[in-house]
This record gives structure tokens, sequence and C-alpha cells, in this order.
């Protein structure tokens, strides 16, 4: 292995380490300590993939902000397609990747977290705010173009686009603090908009 995927592997040690304590412990819980112990570093070398917990924490939110968001936009096809496409794959994550799962704990707890860095709550502020409506809006466009096409019912397209999200993002959070359970097949959730 070259040193830079090295490098990469070991940055992924830590931010699945971080997410892991962050998640159980909280922000101001978890000691960078913790975090360099669960991945058999020391403290100092840590610091040279991240200079501070609150530098860890924000890329942590990054992920968070961002990675949802660019996997809905790259799913073309009719909107009935899209919302099947979107739930599989994101089911599929959550069995294969803990990670995503976790994630979706993660931003749920960092939306109300007083105790964050002031980046971060500039962060969830205005990228998250914006993200998270910016998925809105996606999810609504779909709905309606479906509603037009016949294959999404009828109603009002931002109360089934949140019907639909927060199904998504709630069996997410319960995957993440009870892995063992079973995941709903993904047409269940589709056919809460499904006409």
């Amino acid at each position: 292995m070259k040193r830079s995927e090295q490098k990469e592997k070991r940055k992924w040690e830590i931010i699945n380490a971080s997410l892991d304590l962050f998640v159980r412990k909280g922000f101001a819980s978890t000691k960078i300590q913790d975090i360099a112990e669960t991945v058999g570093m020391s403290v100092g070398l840590l610091f040279n993939y991240f200079e501070s917990k609150e530098k860890l924490y924000e890329e942590l939110i990054k992920i968070g902000i961002f990675g949802t968001k660019s996997f809905l936009t790259e799913i073309k096809g009719e909107p009935i397609d899209f919302f099947r496409t979107a739930t599989d794959g994101l089911f599929q994550n959550l069995k294969k990747e803990p990670f995503v799962a976790k994630l979706f704990v993660f931003m749920k707890q960092n939306q109300y977290n007083e105790a964050a860095p002031e980046a971060v709550k500039s962060l969830m502020n205005d990228s998250f705010g914006a993200a998270d409506n910016k998925i809105m809006v996606l999810l609504v466009e779909k709905i309606k173009k479906g509603q037009k096409n016949g294959t999404i019912k009828k109603g009002d397209p931002h109360a089934l686009a949140v019907a639909y999200w927060k199904a998504v993002s709630g069996i997410a959070e319960h995957i993440a603090l009870t892995p063992n359970s079973p995941i709903p097949k993904s047409d269940w959730i589709v056919d809460i908009i499904r006409n």
C-alpha cells in the first residue's frame, strides 16, 4: 500500500472512531485522548491528521451535510424510480456501513447541540439548513412530477416529502442504535408516497 493510501486509510479510521465516540458520549465528553486510544495512536500523531478535536468534529459535520445531498442529486430517472433507488441505496448502505446510520444520529444530535464549537454551529445553521432545505426542495420537486404523471399520491408535496424523509432518517437512527434490527423493505417506505 502506498504511503498516501495508508495515510488516507488511517484518517478514515480516526473519522470512524470519532463518529462512534461523539454519538455515544457527545462532543463535550469525548476527549482527544479517547479518540487516539480507540485507533491505537498517540495524541501527537492524531494531530498530524486533524489539528484539533473541533476540526475533526467539523469534518464529520461536512461529511453529514454534503454526503446525503450529493448521493440524492446523482440519482436520475422517473420520480417513483428515484424514490425506489434512493431508498434501496440508503438501506443497502445502512446494512453494509454502520458509519452511515451513525451519521444520521450524529447530524440529528447536532441540530440541538449547544456544546458544539462555534464553527460547527455556524456550519449547521448555514450549510446544514441549506443542504437540508435543498434535499426537501429536491424531494418536493420529484413528488410534484410524480403527482403529474400519476405515480405519486395526491396531497401536499412538502408534507409527503417530510413523511418520506423522516421515515428514512428514523430507520437509519434506529439501525445506528440497534444494529441487529431488521431493515424494512424499501417498498414499504416508498409506499408512503406511491399512488
